[in-house]
């Protein structure tokens, strides 16, 4: 394994657990959040799940450009 795998390996790992995590949490987060307001919490629902389609995303453009 090159050294650029390995570290791009290394960056795809890290980036699935920390959305893996986002996503395990996420329940929690959007309810207490709506607690106080329940438009809020969508938004910061969709916004959880979008971040990681947006991780990934911004990452293959910056791979594009190397």
């Amino acid at each position: 394994m090159t050294p650029e795998a390995k570290t791009q390996a290394i960056a795809a790992a890290a980036i699935l657990f920390g959305a893996a995590l986002v996503i395990y949490l996420m329940p929690t987060i959007v309810l207490w959040i709506g607690n106080y307001s329940p438009l809020l919490a969508f938004f910061v629902g969709a916004l959880l799940v979008l971040g990681f389609f947006l991780i990934f995303w911004l990452r293959a453009r910056y791979q594009r450009r190397k």
